[in-house]
């Protein structure tokens, strides 16, 4: 007997029990205490900055001319990404990154700014910010698999893309030794065999021989891609939404 279905139900019921209020009709759920772990879902570190709250704010505002579309959940490396719509003309889409957010800040929202949309697909990029702050990977996948046991509530047969993270290069905030490939594997096991799961592998898409980030690929910060690091990205996503059959 397949035991995900199981799983994915008592994931979800342990991370929402510390999901907090639920939003009024004039704006989305505030941000908790940062420093209340009970207040917010899932395993890990937090991070909740003032502008956090703008940009949901803004995503709200958008909330009904974006329904249906295939959305990018995550943290600056999908927030930064400024030309998505255009780089998948034949889709609708619809970004829903926050800079400096954590799994465990995506988790937070994911219900309002993702599942709400009654979305197409789902693109989930998470766990970089985990990782520079030394959460565990084993945590950064809980809740990830949080908001797919949110999205299969919502829609079971909504498709997902699970993206692993790029290498990165952080000044003062190395991840643990080993951390970056542990969260990597986990990544790619959860997505096999999965329904309507698939995984897109970015790390050797971005990385040099030696498992460095690209430069040819990054702003100089070695963190965030350029021009040239997004339209490889979404080389790659295209034959997994053609898979999936999205925008014919």
């Amino acid at each position: 007997m397949n035991a995900w279905p199981f799983l994915a139900l008592a994931l979800f019921a342990a991370v929402m029990a510390g999901s907090g209020p639920l939003a009024g009709a004039d704006g989305p759920t505030p941000y908790p205490d940062p420093k209340d772990e009970s207040a917010w879902p899932g395993q890990g570190p937090i991070r909740c900055f003032p502008y956090m709250a703008g940009e949901r704010k803004a995503f709200w505002a958008r909330r009904a001319q974006d329904q249906g579309t295939v959305v990018f959940a995550g943290d600056s490396l999908v927030g930064g990404w400024k030309d998505l719509g255009a780089a998948f003309p034949k889709l609708h889409i619809a970004n829903r990154g926050v800079g400096g957010d954590t799994s465990r800040g995506i988790l937070f929202r994911f219900q309002e700014d993702v599942v709400d949309l009654h979305p197409a697909a789902v693109v989930i990029t998470a766990g970089a910010n985990d990782l520079s702050a030394h959460g565990e990977p084993a945590g950064t996948l809980v809740n990830i698999a949080a908001m797919v046991a949110l999205l299969r509530k919502g829609d079971p047969q909504v498709a997902i893309v699970l993206c692993t993270i790029p290498p990165q290069t952080i000044s003062g905030s190395a991840d643990v030794p080993g951390a970056r490939q542990d969260l990597r594997s986990r990544i790619l096991a959860f997505a096999t065999g999965k329904e309507r799961i698939v995984a897109v592998d970015l790390f050797p898409l971005f990385a040099t021989a030696k498992g460095k980030p690209d430069p040819e690929l990054f702003n100089q910060d070695l963190v965030h891609p350029n021009d040239a690091g997004h339209v490889k990205w979404a080389a790659a996503l295209r034959p997994v939404f053609a898979q999936l059959h999205l925008g014919e």
